[in-house]
């Protein structure tokens, strides 16, 4: 695949912000406190490389194949009522999953822009996908928040 200026441009901006992803969510993953917001932190992490890996890859000229069959759909058992031993392990919880959910809507909006951009319907297809991800994490972010009593988006 041959790039334009502008193409190469934006997949740049994109690699920038799944590596701020993957290492947002693997200091997060650490400063959790619950174990499950770290465990949601690492599942998404391991997501989030794989974008990383499928930028790089189009920016050398590679469009990998898009996965085939419907979006992996995550289990939200892992979002329960999380019983904090104190407040400030509530708090430190809230505003991490706050950030990555902000986080998720900012990269998630990139995403938007550059599936218009491109010119290659393959490349279209792949950013497609990943932006479909990258909401799938929001609304992961935004359960856990949710059941915790921790959004106050009403």
């Amino acid at each position: 695949m041959n790039l334009t200026q502008k193409e190469t441009g934006l997949l740049k901006d994109l690699k920038d912000q799944e590596q701020l992803c993957v290492d947002k969510y693997t200091k997060y993953s650490n400063d959790a406190c619950s174990q499950e917001l770290k465990d949601l932190f690492c599942s998404i992490a391991t997501v989030e490389q794989n974008h990383y890996n499928t930028i790089s890859a189009m920016l050398n000229g590679t469009v990998p194949a898009v996965p085939s069959g419907p979006l992996k759909n995550e289990n939200n058992g892992w979002c329960k009522k999380i019983q904090y031993a104190d407040q400030q392990s509530a708090d430190i919880d809230k505003f991490l999953a706050s950030d990555m959910l902000s986080t998720e809507k900012h990269v998630s909006s990139l995403y938007d822009v550059s599936v218009f951009e491109f010119g290659d319907p393959n490349a279209r297809k792949v950013l497609n996908h990943i932006q479909a991800e990258e909401q799938q994490h929001g609304e992961q972010l935004y359960s856990f928040l949710a059941c915790n009593g921790f959004y106050q988006g009403k």
